[in-house]
């Protein structure tokens, strides 16, 4: 029977063996599989049908499900000036710069881990001079044998043996931190594209406001002035004159809160451009330059879940933290390095390298771990929570995309419902004012009623606009709910 140390004796160039095996295939350990954690939510019913749209102010949109969004969507308004708007914003908008240098910064680091489990090369040169103390030489040696010169060099190569993929869980959970800052990347231009859009389409409404409220100021300052020569002529009483008063001035009133909202516009679109506020902006488009695109994409859920870039984003953030759970896993298995040196020392400079100056040196080293109070042990239960959030925001993500396309059709059948009608009331309000103005002038019907008729007739113009202003937001919302597909989709694969 052969004793416990001659066992392990005869075990060990097996055991040898295995180790190198392990090495070179990398046993890694950890959660790897993103669809064993995070699941895309079943198929949603997309709040209203893809039927086709109310064909309201003569203009009717349809919808072609499955359909792929383009990646420049806002050319489908055939504006020129919004095309240049957000063509500039696309190239100096700040956030997009600082998107920009954060994905070059998470692909250096990413560059970084994965140089970690290749073998480090380092050189040494240390040169050394001394001067021994007389008392301890002879009395009558040669003073130049008091003074010690001495020149080492030294290169070492070092490899870290990732038998439990430690170094190379990390590579991957920084090559995910770069992948979701590319989707983010994608995210902040099409956000900015959307904001640029939104932002035009808000300030040609509110100009045009501004300019349907002084015509119908100038409308009332007219009729205010044949009051007043109706109340000389006594076919007219005072109190009809007051009233004309207010009512202009009802509309005056309003007037500098859309100079002022559309200044603010101005401002938004100047910082969107990377442009400082009060600076000279590129042609502003107005309403009559912004067509409503005929035919609009809608993304099937799958094709969201691909081209969103805001839920591509948060799946990589899910493969950085099944990552980071590898890596917790793999910090309580013992860790084995390689570290070989070769070199050469003398007194001489150029002796180093000669017979009997040149040394080397191999060593290895298993590191494992036996106690640290816990420690590994929480931070891999931290890295495990952090999976658990990361699964879950993924999962909110998903969910919300699919709210944001039902809730942009909905909104476009409701805004072609809602410009629909308002388009009958605008046509219908001006003819009212136009048959008061001639029954006021043959008597037939009190200054009153020509108010309420003035009043009808500047309300329904502003809701008018505003359906008009609804319906053309709620089209960029659709694009950008949709997720248009990125240029190139980045590469996840660990080398």
């Amino acid at each position: 029977m052969r004793s416990p140390a001659r066992a392990l004796i005869a075990l060990a160039p097996g055991l040898l063996t295995l180790t190198l095996t392990l090495a070179l295939t990398g046993c890694a350990v950890g959660q790897r599989d993103l669809n064993a954690h995070a699941q895309m939510p079943a198929t949603p019913g997309m709040g209203a049908a893809v039927t086709p749209t109310t064909a309201a102010d003569g203009q009717q949109q349809t919808f072609e499900s499955g359909a792929v969004t383009p990646t420049a969507w806002w050319t489908t308004f055939a504006c020129p000036a919004l095309d240049t708007l957000v063509t500039s914003a696309l190239a100096a908008n700040e956030d997009i710069k600082i998107a920009d240098a954060t994905l070059r910064q998470s692909h250096q680091l990413a560059l970084a881990a994965g140089g970690a489990l290749r073998p480090q090369v380092d050189a040494s040169y240390q040169p050394q001079g001394a001067r021994a103390p007389e008392s301890l030489s002879p009395p009558l040696a040669d003073n130049n044998q008091f003074l010690y010169a001495l020149h080492t060099t030294q290169v070492s190569v070092s490899y870290p043996v990732d038998l439990f993929g430690a170094l190379k869980s990390r590579a991957r959970s920084a090559l995910a931190a770069a992948e979701a800052d590319e989707f983010r990347l994608l995210a902040a231009r099409q956000s900015v594209a959307a904001n640029v859009a939104n932002t035009a389409i808000t300030r040609a409404s509110l100009d045009a406001q501004i300019i349907a409220a002084k015509d119908a100021m100038t409308a009332a300052q007219e009729m205010l002035t044949l009051m007043r020569q109706r109340e000389r002529l006594g076919a007219a009483g005072a109190s009809d004159v007051v009233a004309q008063e207010a009512a202009l001035a009802v509309i005056e009133a309003g007037v500098p809160d859309l100079i002022r909202a559309e200044a603010h516009q101005r401002v938004v679109l100047a910082v969107l451009l990377g442009l400082p506020p009060g600076e000279t902006l590129p042609p502003l488009p107005d309403m009559s330059c912004l067509h409503l695109p005929s035919q609009l994409p809608v993304s099937l859920p799958a094709d969201i879940v691909r081209n969103r870039p805001d839920v591509r984003a948060g799946e990589a953030t899910v493969k950085g933290a099944a990552a980071d759970v590898g890596a917790a896993v793999a910090a309580r298995f013992p860790a084995i390095d390689l570290t070989a040196g070769v070199g050469g020392a003398s007194q001489g400079f150029g002796s180093m390298f000669t017979d009997g100056n040149l040394f080397w040196s191999l060593v290895g080293s298993v590191t494992a771990p036996i106690f640290h109070a816990g420690t590994l042990a929480y931070e891999q239960h931290a890295a495990e929570a952090a999976l658990d959030a990361a699964k879950a925001q993924y999962r909110s993500v998903v969910l919300q995309a699919f709210v944001d396309v039902s809730d942009a059709l909905t909104a476009l059948h409701t805004d072609a419902d809602a410009l629909a009608a308002a388009t009958r009331g605008d046509k219908a309000a001006e003819q009212s004012l136009t048959f008061a103005e001639r029954q006021l002038a043959l008597g037939a019907i009190g200054t009153f009623d020509l108010l309420n008729a003035q009043t009808l007739r500047h309300q329904v113009r502003l809701q008018l606009l505003q359906a008009q202003t609804a319906r053309l937001s709620d089209t960029v919302a659709l694009y950008q709910a949709n997720g248009a597909p990125p240029d190139e989709v980045p590469d996840a694969t660990v080398k």
